[in-house]
Order: C-alpha cells, then sequence, then structure tokens
C-alpha cells in the first residue's frame, strides 16, 4: 500500500500543500506570539505627550463623517461599472445586436442604481458643525 502512495503522480504536490500549511500557521503563531510579547502595551501616554515643542495634545472625538465613506463607495462602484465598458466598446462589431443589447441593458441598471443613490440623498454633503 506505501509504494502506491509514493507513486501517485500528484503526491509530491499535496506534500508541498501541506508542509507549506503547517509552516503558515506554525510562522502565524510565532509571529503572533512573539508581538504579543515584544509589544509595548502603555504607549497611551506617548501619544499624548508633547513631542519638541508645541501645544498639549487632546483627546477628540473621531469626527469622520460616514459621507467620506458612502461617496468613495458609490465612486468605486460606478468607476468598475465604467471599466466593464471599455472591452464593450473595443469589440462592439464583433458582439453584434446581442452585445448592444447587453449594453443597453447594464447601462439601463446603472442609471437605475444611480437614481436611487441620488434619491435617497447618498450625493448630496452634509456639513458637520
Amino acid at each position: 500500500m506505501s509504494h502506491v502512495i509514493n507513486q501517485h503522480p500528484y503526491f509530491g504536490i499535496f506534500f508541498l500543500f501541506v508542509v507549506t500549511m503547517v509552516a503558515f500557521n506554525a510562522t502565524l503563531f510565532l509571529a503572533r506570539f512573539v508581538s504579543r510579547k515584544l509589544a509595548k502595551l502603555d504607549t497611551e501616554k506617548l501619544k499624548l505627550s508633547i513631542y519638541e515643542c508645541g501645544p498639549e495634545v487632546t483627546k477628540q472625538p473621531n469626527t469622520i463623517s460616514t459621507q467620506f465613506y458612502l461617496i468613495a463607495l458609490l465612486f468605486i462602484l460606478f468607476d468598475v461599472e465604467i471599466i466593464f465598458m471599455f472591452p464593450w466598446a473595443v469589440d462592439f462589431l464583433l458582439l453584434g445586436w446581442f452585445g448592444f443589447a447587453e449594453m443597453i441593458l447594464f447601462i439601463l441598471l446603472l442609471t437605475i442604481g444611480f437614481i436611487y443613490a441620488w434619491k435617497k440623498g447618498a450625493l448630496e454633503w452634509h456639513s458637520i458643525r
């Protein structure tokens, strides 16, 4: 039975996969263990200390608006959708009427999403004051 395992064509790949997984997990465990033992846990005083000169550092609440996140998410969404139009534009003649109909449907769905975001007020900027 052992000669069947050694002569299997994918035995070497399987063995390397197992060794790699064990080495990865061991390295991950060792790195986490060492970093937790060596890390300074009292860095709050250092962060609040004055560096060379300047005013006393005061803690402020996080006032970053979620509007930044929403605008960035919408930008990435619409940007990626526009990128999908470039291959269609290059192979327009090759795709024919079927490709044209699919792109019209794609643009229609993109427009519906844009109108929905616009109606929900996702594109309006609200100032924090």
